[in-house]
């Protein structure tokens, strides 16, 4: 943990729950352009925007949580749980719990990267690659594209990083001063930030998850 702190540090960003990535520098806006957005995302955005300022560090570390609706103190986070706070925030969905849940009727479909062999309610849903599991079970996976115009406030984005690390993103309501790039909000290794970097890495996932999928 110490030397991924020290690697983290030296790149200056990083993935969710373990990773690093090489520095890109994010587009400098002046004026945000705003797009149109649903009722429901409009909520979800304005509460993943709400963290910009309160989630100020990158903090991997694995934690006991309270169950359901646990969560570390909101200084710190990881990718993951900048989508978990607006979930919550904005709807009362706990991510923490539908994934859980899920994980024990459907443990086999999910990811053994880590090496378990059962669910663990404090760490599965701030992974990555679970939440990928997840949204696809729920019917929330789109098709990917490099198309701008197909990418909606609200939207999340998985991405992968150099070296296989994971991280994911909420699509924002403005854009770069090209005036076509959604700006996405996300921690990425100083805290909760928006920034044009929707196009930045490989992309591994495009969802959309309203309200109404949660059975």
């Amino acid at each position: 943990m110490a030397s991924r702190r020290k690697f983290i540090g030296a790149l200056f960003a990083t993935s969710c729950v373990v990773g690093a990535s090489t520095v890109v520098t994010p587009t400098i806006f002046a004026e945000p352009r705003r797009l149109a957005a649903a009722g429901w995302a409009k909520k979800l955005v304005e509460a993943a925007a709400a963290q910009i300022g309160e989630t100020v560090i990158y903090d991997p570390a694995y934690a006991g949580l309270d169950y359901p609706g646990g969560d570390i103190s909101r200084q710190r986070g990881v990718c993951t749980d900048v989508v978990i706070r607006a979930y919550r925030d904005a709807f009362d969905i706990d991510l923490q719990k539908l994934v859980h849940e899920d994980m024990k009727q459907n443990f086999a479909t999910y990811p053994k990267i880590w090496g378990l062999k059962r669910p663990d309610r404090n760490i599965d849903h701030r992974r990555v690659p679970n939440l990928e599991t997840f949204l696809t079970r729920a019917g929330a996976r789109l098709e990917a594209s490099s198309d701008e115009a197909k990418f909606l406030p609200g939207d999340l984005v998985s991405q992968m990083l150099p070296g296989n690390l994971p991280h994911i993103a909420i699509v924002s309501d403005q854009q770069a001063t090209d005036g076509e790039t959604p700006l996405v909000i996300h921690n990425i290794g100083s805290g909760t930030k928006i920034e044009n970097r929707l196009f930045a890495f490989t992309q591994t996932g495009h969802f959309r998850f309203p309200p109404e999928l949660v059975g």
